[in-house]
């Protein structure tokens, strides 16, 4: 996907959309449910968020980052 034809404005949305899709998959697997976009087991979700951070990196957009560990049982340390 060619991001430096995208406007801010468009980044960020499509960045804040992989952040819903992620949050929407936790909240459903915290209830039971099956996650209805994948993104944690779908690879090119996290390709396409950070092929995004990226490009607004690129252009010095203030952004926050995604937490790709939430919902997911984190190695100890120590």
């Amino acid at each position: 996907m060619d991001y430096q034809a995208f406007t801010n404005e468009s980044l960020t949305l499509m960045y804040e959309a992989a952040r819903g899709a992620l949050a929407a998959d936790d909240a459903a697997e915290r209830e039971g449910g099956d996650a209805k976009f994948r993104v944690r087991d779908t690879p090119d979700w996290k390709k396409h968020a950070a092929d995004l951070e990226a490009e607004m990196l690129k252009r010095g957009m203030v952004f926050e980052v995604i937490d790709w560990h939430e919902g997911q049982e984190k190695l100890p340390f120590g």
